[in-house]
């Protein structure tokens, strides 16, 4: 008796098209981040309810692939570099106006880039998934940005002051979880090689049948 192999879903779901709306808010986002000038103004206000918004749909969209099983390669690739690009973006926008040192941001992107990258190197052995440690990672980061954010932080010393001790706690969750992505790469590849070269030899081996 035969079994019945579930079809896999469609990359054209509802989860992915959420994916894609965070990427399309990105440009729009720095607008508004930029066209507001440093006059923490309405325009201020308006760049974070669409950093917020573009955040939700990250909740949202993994929300619904696992509740209606629409989980793809495609999602699983494209959901974490949506999440780099506006979170990227707003830590350069951030450094640019001076509110944030750069070499905060520059390890960041330089982890962000270097996993995307990683992701990519081993895809032919199997795509690596947001581990739990990259989930808080991406939580740690959204709260800090979203409080450096607010037009309001400038002016209250103990409100930047908990924008920095967050975000210097989502710096130090950064590093170790890229360490943990380049271990979980290196497994990956190498049970990758080893089930090839298994492969390989069980068909040449002794015993096998040559098709020649």
């Amino acid at each position: 008796m035969s079994e019945t192999v579930a079809p896999r879903p469609s990359n054209w779901n509802l989860p992915n098209a959420l994916t894609l709306l965070r990427i399309v808010l990105v440009p729009f986002f720095i607008w508004a981040f930029v066209a507001d000038g440093g006059a923490y103004g309405p325009l201020r206000w308006l760049a974070v309810v669409l950093f917020v918004v573009a955040i939700y749909t990250d909740k949202l969209d993994g929300d619904i692939a696992r509740a209606r099983g629409l989980i793809t390669s495609f999602g699983k690739i494209a959901d974490p570099i949506a999440d780099k690009l506006l979170i990227g973006s707003a830590l350069v926008m951030l450094s640019v106006v001076g509110e944030l040192w750069w070499w905060v941001t520059i390890v960041m992107l330089a982890r962000e880039i270097g996993i995307t990258i990683l992701r990519f190197v081993v895809i032919r052995y199997g795509v690596m998934a947001a581990s739990k440690g990259g989930k808080l990672k991406t939580v740690m980061q959204t709260v800090a940005i979203f409080v450096y954010l607010l037009p309001v932080t400038p002016a209250q010393p103990w409100l930047s002051l908990v924008a920095l001790v967050i975000m210097l706690a989502a710096l130090a969750v950064t590093v170790v979880t890229g360490a943990d992505y380049v271990m979980k790469a290196w497994q990956l590849r190498s049970a990758g090689r080893n089930s090839a070269g298994k492969n390989s030899s069980g068909s040449n081996g002794p015993g096998a049948i040559d098709a020649n």
